[in-house]
């Protein structure tokens, strides 16, 4: 089985604070922010590796990003992937949704055949939810979203389980296919020192647009059809009263706003 893994560097969460907004290109200045593995994006993974025990075969990491984004895919790498292809040009910079998947999928024609293609749901990012689709558009293949069951056999179908609004829902599909993962579809496995070892000796392949066979002129930020119009952080606000009444009457407020806010 040849199994591909999508995924995004994105910026460590505890650094969104120093997020900013080129105020030009509308595009987030992620300069000088640590990135770290797109977290529904290690779900994915680990559903490849999963798959991997199970049937045997290859997985390969496929990422868009800079060049300085190595040491995520090198994570990645120790948790168990067997190789990255990394899509780094300064041609890709600003590309939309569309032009992302389209710079993906082209990549993927590049890497031959495959059996499933795997991604996290969304990214935390972005949040549109609209790559892997848009993948599966691009490659002509079925895309299946929400999954949080994955079961494959030797012959056959994959047993897909899918979430939807009040419940889930089982289908059988066969490959190729594109499969996007919520949180509940596993646990990541905990990587250790000797996985970060191994992983220092497992190939990375940095490709540019000359690599790729890209027709259309969708990528990059002008050719993008969709932008960022703004970004915008709320203000945090607190209001603090302070209770002068003895420890007994305090209680008592507390306990009538509570009970007013509907906790108890």
């Amino acid at each position: 089985m040849r199994i591909i893994v999508c995924l995004k560097p994105v910026p460590e969460p505890r650094q969104w604070h120093r997020l900013m907004l080129d105020p030009e290109t509308r595009t987030l200045l992620r300069e000088g922010i640590p990135a770290t593995v797109n977290p529904l994006d290690k779900h994915a993974l680990e559903a490849a590796l999963r798959l991997r025990e199970g049937m045997g075969g290859e997985i390969i990491i496929l990422s868009m990003a800079p060049r300085d984004t190595i040491p995520v895919l090198k994570e990645a790498l120790a948790m168990g992937a067997d190789r990255a292809v990394l899509l780094s040009d300064r041609a890709f910079a600003g590309s939309d949704t569309l032009g992302t998947a389209y710079v993906l999928s082209q990549a993927v024609r590049s890497l031959g055949e495959y059996d499933v293609i795997l991604c996290g749901n969304e990214t935390i990012d972005g949040g549109t939810a609209q790559v892997s689709a848009q993948v599966a558009e691009f490659l002509e293949v079925p895309n299946l979203m929400h999954v949080s069951g994955i079961e494959a056999a030797r012959e056959g179908p994959f047993q897909v389980k899918t979430r939807i609004e009040r419940g889930y829902r089982a289908i059988e599909i066969d490959p190729p296919m594109v499969l996007s993962v919520v949180k509940e579809v596993n646990v990541p496995r905990y990587v250790t020192m000797m996985n970060i070892l191994e992983a220092e000796d497992k190939e990375i392949r940095v490709w540019s647009s000359n690599d790729l066979d890209l027709t259309e002129p969708i990528v990059g930020l002008e050719n993008s059809p969709t932008r960022m119009a703004d970004l915008f952080l709320p203000e945090k606000r607190r209001k603090a009263q302070l209770l002068e009444q003895d420890a007994e009457g305090q209680a008592r407020v507390l306990a009538d706003r509570l009970h007013r806010l509907g906790f108890c």
